[in-house]
């Protein structure tokens, strides 16, 4: 068996200056409505309004950037339901090289028209019968390219954990971080940062209550896999953690919540209403959490990450609009 990779906090701080410049430092929102609905005060940090509209774009750049000039020469494959597939097809193009990237053929069109217009390839397959990693992979090695999976990657991870190191550098100490978890490598990387720098953090995950492989396989204590999961929430619809990303937060993270698809459309809804955001439904899942009491007791200070706002008029209107 090969050894798990380390990913620390020095590798997050070397992710944080490779990127710098490059991915956006995205801004910490309050809400006054918020924090008297969760009885907290709590920090919104905006991955929605990071490059791509997601989190995603730290770690696939931050990965991306550190290949050879050879690997570059061949080009990027890779793997994902929308975020990841737009972040490492934007930093292929920023850095010179190509990418092709294996997506689910139910990818909301908005998401695969942006792997597109960065200039990919699309290749698609069926998410509920597939493997897609056996198809990337396969890929990758039968065209000579680097794949750059969406998780389970040390570099992927230290890059994604960069946006808990912007909050905390931004807000001082907090009590709590609150992130969504779909393969778990944000979750991974939040943890990292936040125990790493405020050690005394609780660090919670949030799932959909129709994708909880993260929470069975922590009560498990090994890695479980469920069904393909059937959610709104389709950036987090994984059907088991991924092997590097469990072993950091089966050590790191305090505890996995879980909202379902209704708490959801809650969130997002308060999001644009009251905060003037859009965030698609992965991103909302923290949100979700906090405003349906999910955490007891609350936290004085919690910081939040919305993890990204891909979502498209039509779908926006369809999950929110007077029929729901």
């Amino acid at each position: 068996m090969s050894q798990i990779p380390a990913v620390t906090l020095d590798d997050v701080r070397d992710a944080a200056a490779r990127i710098a410049g490059v991915a956006h430092r995205t801004p910490v929102l309050r809400s006054r409505t918020l924090d008297a609905l969760a009885g907290a005060e709590v920090f919104v940090k905006c991955e929605n309004l990071q490059r791509i509209g997601a989190f995603k774009f730290r770690g696939a750049y931050n990965a991306i950037s550190r290949l050879s000039p050879a690997q570059l020469a061949r080009g990027i494959a890779a793997y994902s339901s929308g975020n990841h597939a737009q972040a490492v097809a934007l930093a292929a193009r920023e850095l010179g090289t190509t990418a092709v990237i294996v997506m689910p053929q139910d990818t909301p069109e908005s998401k695969m028209a942006a792997v597109t217009g960065y200039g990919a390839e699309i290749v698609t397959y069926d998410r509920y019968t597939g493997d897609r990693v056996a198809i990337g992979e396969a890929l990758a090695a039968g065209r000579g390219l680097a794949l750059i999976p969406p998780y389970e990657h040390p570099h992927v991870i230290a890059g994604q954990g960069t946006a808990a190191l912007e909050l905390l550098a931004e807000v001082g100490r907090l009590d709590a971080l609150l992130v969504p978890v779909g393969g778990g490598g944000l979750a991974a990387g939040t943890a990292i940062a936040g125990k790493g720098t405020q050690p005394g953090i609780r660090v919670i995950g949030v799932e959909p209550a129709a994708g909880d492989d993260t929470k069975r396989s922590l009560a498990a204590g090994r890695r479980v896999a469920i069904t393909v999961p059937r959610t709104i929430a389709d950036g987090q619809a994984a059907e088991t953690p991924g092997e590097l990303t469990f072993s950091i937060n089966q050590r790191l993270l305090d505890d996995i919540v879980l909202v379902d698809d209704d708490e959801i459309r809650t969130a997002m809804r308060f999001a644009f209403d009251r905060m003037k955001i859009v965030v698609e439904p992965s991103g909302a899942t923290g949100l979700a959490a906090l405003l349906a009491g999910r955490l007891a007791p609350v936290p004085a200070r919690i910081g939040l990450i919305i993890s990204g706002g891909n979502i498209d008029t039509t779908r926006f209107m369809a999950l929110l609009g007077p029929a729901n």
